[in-house]
Order: structure tokens, then C-alpha cells, then sequence
């Protein structure tokens, strides 16, 4: 009985090779796609006008995933042009999508 595990073994590829001979596995390539790149990779064909590069981009993650990378990129691009211009993120913000400067007025704004 004991020469069925030792006759399982060479039939095994695996078990063919020689322990000092075998070789360190070669790195796997990364599965799937860092969201941040895919956000990165978006906003930018966005902001170049190129809709085929931002939906190839947009096809890399789930459409939340690339929402939160495309949040992220736009938290921390409006940090570094506010510290850039020494203004508060919100002044930078409202700058930058064209709105008057201030404090914003909700619908309660005048209780």
C-alpha cells in the first residue's frame, strides 16, 4: 500500500520536479484595476474632451467604485489649489464652478 502514494507522485507533474530545481514563481500580473487609476484615467479624457478614452477608463471598475475615485480626486485636487492660492477649499470650490463668492444661501438661508 505504500507504493500507491509514492506511484501518485510521479504521475503528478508538480511532484516530477526536483525540490532544489524548482524556480521561484515569476510575479502574477495585478488582477483588475486600481480604482484611483481608472478615476484618474476618467477625469482626465473628461477634462480633454475624449469620450471614448472616458468610457474605456469608466469600464475598469464598478460605476460606485469609480464615484468614490473620481470624489477623492476632486477632495484632494481642491486641498492643493486652495493651499496653492492660500483660500479655503470652499472659496477655491465655488471659483471654480463659476458661483459668487460667499457663504452659500439654502432654502432656509433667510430664517
Amino acid at each position: 500500500m505504500a507504493r500507491v502514494p509514492e506511484r501518485l507522485r510521479r504521475l503528478l507533474p508538480s511532484a516530477r520536479r526536483e525540490p532544489a530545481a524548482a524556480a521561484p514563481a515569476p510575479p502574477r500580473p495585478r488582477q483588475g484595476h486600481n480604482l484611483f487609476e481608472a478615476a484618474a484615467a476618467y477625469v482626465a479624457a473628461c477634462a480633454e474632451d475624449d469620450p471614448a478614452r472616458a468610457e474605456e477608463a469608466a469600464s475598469r471598475v464598478s460605476p460606485g467604485m469609480l464615484a468614490f475615485g473620481v470624489n477623492e480626486l476632486a477632495c484632494r485636487a481642491l486641498l492643493t489649489l486652495a493651499r496653492e492660492r492660500n483660500e479655503s477649499p470652499s472659496a477655491v470650490a465655488r471659483s471654480l464652478l463659476g458661483l459668487r463668492s460667499g457663504s452659500p444661501q439654502g432654502p432656509a438661508g433667510d430664517a
